[in-house]
Parts: structure tokens; C-alpha cells; sequence
């Protein structure tokens, strides 16, 4: 089941939940009970390719360039 990351407006207490993805926007209270919630975006969703992400390898010879995409003029 998907972990979602929350933040209390009230408390600014940050939390997390487990619960499906039907309801991933469904309120959230914080755990002191506030009801004044935010969801927040995953660290996955915002991360890019840093450590490893899935980057296309330049490609060997082929004329691509200096960067090897063809994005250098």
C-alpha cells in the first residue's frame, strides 16, 4: 500500500499514511487531531535522476556531439 507524506498547518507537524491510492486525496488529520492538512508531494515524484535514475547513456561514436545527445551546436 502507498506511503503519502502530510503536513499539519495548525501543528507543522509532518506525517505519513498508509492508504490506498483511491484516497490518496481523501483529508488527513494530523496525529495531535488537527484537521488543517496538506499532502505533499514525494521525494520520488520531485527527485529527477540524481543517484542513479534512469538517464539515457550517450551513445558510443555516431557523431552525437561533445555531450553525446546531440544538444552541443
Amino acid at each position: 500500500m502507498p506511503r503519502y507524506e502530510y503536513r499539519c498547518r495548525s501543528c507543522g507537524d509532518t506525517f505519513e499514511l498508509s492508504r490506498p491510492m483511491a484516497e490518496s486525496s481523501a483529508p488527513a488529520s494530523c496525529p495531535a487531531g488537527h484537521e488543517d492538512t496538506v499532502k505533499l508531494l514525494s521525494t520520488v515524484a520531485v527527485g529527477g535522476t540524481a543517484g542513479g535514475g534512469s538517464r539515457p547513456a550517450p551513445s558510443a561514436g555516431g557523431g552525437g556531439g561533445c555531450c553525446g545527445g546531440g544538444c552541443c551546436g
